[in-house]
């Protein structure tokens, strides 16, 4: 077959085939699945969707497909995909259609969550699924902008029950798709390769000849079908014509561009402008030939030699004719070619593409060009396409003439790439944006921004790059410097190193010969007051300062542009900390239940990872365990759609207190790992916590107590409430007296200065330990009455087992089993595994027989179906839990089946009674 259709492409892929036919047998099943189909460009990726769709009889197909040049155009891939489907809006949740519409244009509004965005489209495909079963394609993945593709790698994750088929075909496996199942396609085997090149050679081969090219292009179809075309048979019979051993691609690109080169010269035009043309309309390709005086037959030749298809879309043969076509062109040529596009491409409906055109169009730098493409990032950021907005500005701050203003915007365009975390590309702009006449606060600036950049990227020069932004900020704006010292202090605390270069000592004394606040200070002045204190003079002297801060931030507005955003990236880690410091429960919640609404209202999606851990562990301190792993579950989910890493530490402790050895041993061990390499101290120290926890609720007490006493040494702000009960309990435990009187002399400062219930409760229960008789029983009835007026529900459980624990020692049975049971009850309701079989022991030695309580029926359901089932029970609709859980209402219809079988029941109500209520219910953010 001359042309190499996609019968002859798909010799030898026997195996492909059936696995492409078994998903969809499975979408029609109404079993949703992912699939990435990978291999090198011309391997037959394409021709095996083809056949994807030519079996999908009974299936609805949609389809689109990465185009190199709309990579920095936000959404525009998935925007493709849906259009079909854009009627069905109107029946998503107000949220998700909002999101979604602000996201392709269709409405205005603040930037979408980009969490919303990746729900409305599953429950869009869902919807659409219920009518008939539903295959998405999704062609070149490794040229969809990022927008896309992030929210599309979110579905295909969260895909289970939707009758939804969602297959990408890509060179490589994006980091998006990691971990999505994959079908390899590789080169074909020799037996096929010479069967397939036998079916477009027009004469006999020499062997030794077709052995090369079999060998040379490893099997790739693409290659096969391509390589021979445009050498005379005797060239080829002879070997004498045969390419060398070259890059594959570009092999093949190359091959295409002998197809083009023998195509009359309008027609090369015409291809070259279709090539410069990403969206496929074929209306528009020839309003802008026309304004080239291209006419119409010049198609005629380029689809006789089966390189384009000129029908309801411009489709190329494959994306590398695109790719020659486009390559060959002169610079004055593609300039032409956009300067038309540009021209015919409207203002109105589509700006930001008549924008980019006329980018490219621009023989050099041109102020309204870039004012364009300015104008082209705000409505970028608009939609929440931050990855365009970064590109937008680039393009902009390139064809900007004027010096000044040419900084300025590769300021902007810096600090948008990282924003996206393109980090390294972020550098390279600032780089470029000192060869320019820069001012002095412009240095600042830029030294603030390679500042943040080596925060985020964890390197050892974060602070030293900060403390010198903010000394550049102090003759400018006294504000901005201390704001920029309240950074620097914050990085020096991950950092964790008290004295040395960079170290916490050294920021706090820059912060204090910073300028002085103004009068009345802000949040933020006190903030960094009490910090820098704190460091250099002690927990005693920053105390006032400290609780002046706590009420400031508590008083703060967030709706406030300004100060969200300080919140947001200088303030929360630090607020955190203080919170902690003044051993402050319901404050830390409160401000990390804010902080998380905030992040969630204004799209702030990296910064809802943070504030998500926060809250995580204030409900984890609380005994709210279900919604704490729920909460560490969405930042999980947050991270696979922007490709930052997960916070770590809610996990770690979530293990830890559920008892999973294994688990938690893994997390705190690589945590460990990483934070010793990287020199962050303060990581060492969440690890070591973590693994306090976990060691004492095993009973490994020694392993418990070394842990905690690496963290307690180190003296982090913001972690003796964490650390210290641990330490205290496990040195008893192993005998160490002195320990636990060292943890006891530093919670006694606390308690003097800034008394709660929670700190003086801690310390009755360190004290009893310590004591004997009436005086150690009359401390921890103290420990546990302190406590129980706080809503640390694993605390008050730790007191009544260390109590019954203590009484069962003195032979007093029958008291011990009432505080052992109390604790069990605590432990077991939260999910505390080790902690609650510690006091199953103890009461089993006082001689009690512990019966099996309702709520381990648990233990049947896997822990989505545990989620699912707790959130109905605590009255959720299931389009509520869809939108919790980042899921389609028909997966939450199936496990909530699956639900029900397990537990032997048949209706919600029925939830209530055999899965009680555990105070584990998720608060409304």
């Amino acid at each position: 077959m001359p042309g190499g259709g996609p019968v002859v492409q798909l010799v030898g892929r026997r195996d492909e085939c059936a696995a492409l036919t078994s998903l969809i047998e499975a979408v029609r099943a109404g079993r949703s699945r992912a699939l990435v189909v990978r291999g090198e460009p011309g391997v037959g990726k394409t021709a095996l969707v083809d056949y994807l769709v030519e079996h999908a009889s009974g299936v609805r197909v949609v389809r689109t497909a990465g185009v190199q040049s709309e990579m920095e155009l936000a959404f525009a891939g998935l925007h493709l995909l849906l259009t079909p489907m854009l009627d069905r809006l109107d029946r998503l949740p107000v949220p998700q259609r909002d999101a979604l519409s602000t996201a392709f244009g269709i409405r205005t509004g603040p930037a979408p969550d980009r969490l919303f965005v990746g729900l409305a489209v599953l429950t869009l495909l869902s919807d659409a699924a219920e009518e008939q079963p539903l295959l998405c394609l999704v062609d070149d993945e490794q040229w969809l902008d990022r927008a896309s593709a992030q929210v599309l790698a979110f579905v295909a994750r969260r895909l289970q029950a939707e009758s939804v088929g969602l297959v990408f075909a890509a060179r490589e496996t994006s980091e998006e798709l990691a971990g999505v199942p994959e079908l390899v396609v590789e080169g074909l085997r020799e037996a096929d390769a010479r069967t397939l090149l036998g079916s477009v050679l027009t004469g006999p081969l020499d062997a030794r000849v077709c052995e090369q090219i079999v060998s040379e292009t490893r099997g790739n179809p693409l290659a096969l079908l391509e390589l021979p075309r445009g050498v005379t048979p005797a060239e080829l019979a002879g070997g004498f014509a045969l390419p060398g051993a070259v890059p594959l691609s570009g092999s093949i690109e190359e091959s295409f561009r002998r197809r083009l080169d023998v195509l009359p010269s309008e027609s090369r035009r015409l291809l070259r402008l279709a090539a410069a043309d990403p969206v496929g309309d074929p209306a528009l390709v020839w309003r802008a030939a026309a304004l080239l005086g291209i006419g119409t037959d010049a198609a005629t030749a380029a689809v006789e030699a089966g390189l384009i298809e000129f029908g309801t879309l411009v489709r190329f043969r494959h994306p590398l004719v695109r790719s020659a076509a486009y390559r060959s062109a002169s610079l004055t040529d593609r300039q032409d070619v956009h300067r038309a596009l540009a021209e015919v491409t409207d203002a109105e409906s589509d700006p930001d593409r008549r924008a980019w055109h006329r980018a490219h169009a621009a023989p050099g730098p041109d102020e309204e060009v870039a004012g364009e493409l300015e104008r082209s990032a705000g409505r970028a950021q608009a939609r929440g396409g931050l990855a365009a907005v970064a590109a937008f500005l680039e393009r902009a701050a390139i064809a900007t003439p004027e010096p000044r203003l040419r900084v300025r915007r590769l300021l902007s365009a810096a600090r948008a790439k990282s924003d996206v975390g393109a980090l390294d590309a972020a550098l390279t702009l600032l780089v470029a944006a000192e060869a320019g006449p820069v001012e002095r606060v412009q240095a600042a600036e830029i030294e603030h921004l390679r500042g943040q950049v080596a925060l985020v990227q964890r390197r050892g020069d974060a602070v030293r790059l900060l403390v010198g932004a903010a000394r550049r900020f102090e003759p400018f704006s006294a504000e901005l410097a201390r704001e920029t010292h309240l950074e620097a202090l914050g990085a020096a605390l991950w950092v964790g190193d008290f004295g040395g270069p960079g170290g916490m000592k050294e920021a706090a004394e820059a912060a204090q010969a910073a300028p002085p606040a103004p009068d009345p200070p802000r949040a933020v002045d006190v903030l960094l007051d009490a910090l820098a204190i704190r460091v250099t003079q002690g927990y005693a002297a920053a105390a006032p300062a400290m609780t002046r801060a706590q009420e400031l931030l508590s008083a703060l507005d967030l709706a406030d542009d300004g100060i969200g955003r300080w919140l947001r990236l200088v303030g929360a880690s630090s607020s955190a900390i203080v919170a902690m410091e003044l051993w402050d429960a319901e404050s830390s919640h409160a401000l990390a239940a804010r902080l998380t609404r905030f992040a969630r209202e204004t799209g702030a999606v990296v910064h809802l990872q943070f504030a998500l851990d926060f809250l995580a562990r204030t409900h984890l301190r609380a005994g709210e365990v279900t919604t704490a792993a729920m909460l560490i579950e969405e930042d999980q989910l947050i991270a696979e759609m922007t490709g930052n890493p997960p916070a770590v530490y809610g996990g770690m402790m979530l293990a830890a207190w559920r008892g999973q050895e294994s688990r938690a041993t893994e997390l705190i061990d690589a945590v460990l790992q990483r934070a010793t390499a990287a020199r962050l101290g303060r990581m060492v120290d969440f690890a070591n916590t973590a693994r306090s926890v976990l060691c004492n609720g095993l009973g490994r007490h020694d392993a418990a107590r070394d842990a905690a006493w690496q963290a307690f040494e180190s003296d982090q702000p913001g972690l003796g409430s964490h650390v210290v009960p641990e330490l205290a309990e496990a040195a008893s435990r192993t005998g160490d007296v002195g320990l636990v009187k060292t943890a006891l002399e530093w919670l006694a400062e606390r308690t003097r200065t800034t008394p709660t219930e929670w700190s003086l409760g801690i310390e009755a229960r360190i004290r009893a330990l310590l004591s004997e008789g009436d005086a150690a029983d009359s401390l921890y009835r103290e420990s546990i009455t302190r406590l129980g007026r706080t809503c640390l529900r694993p605390e008050l459980a730790r007191s009544h087992l260390l109590y019954g624990e203590w009484l069962r020692r003195e032979r007093r049975r029958v008291d011990a089993r009432e505080q052992l049971r109390a604790a069990h009850g605590i432990f077991a309701s939260m999910g505390a595994a080790a902690f609650a079989e510690r006091a199953r022991r103890e009461l089993l030695a006082t001689g009690e027989t512990v019966r099996r309580r309702t709520v381990e029926v648990r233990d049947e359901l896997t822990a989505q179906e545990a989620v699912i089932a707790r959130l109905a029970r605590d009255g959720l609709s299931n389009p509520e839990i869809g939108t919790r859980l980042f899921l389609s209402l028909q997966t939450v219809k199936y496990h909530l089946r699956k639900v029900f079988i397990k537990l032997g029941i048949s209706s919600r109500s029925e939830l209530k009674r055999v899965l009680p209520n555990d105070q584990n219910t998720v608060p409304p953010l």
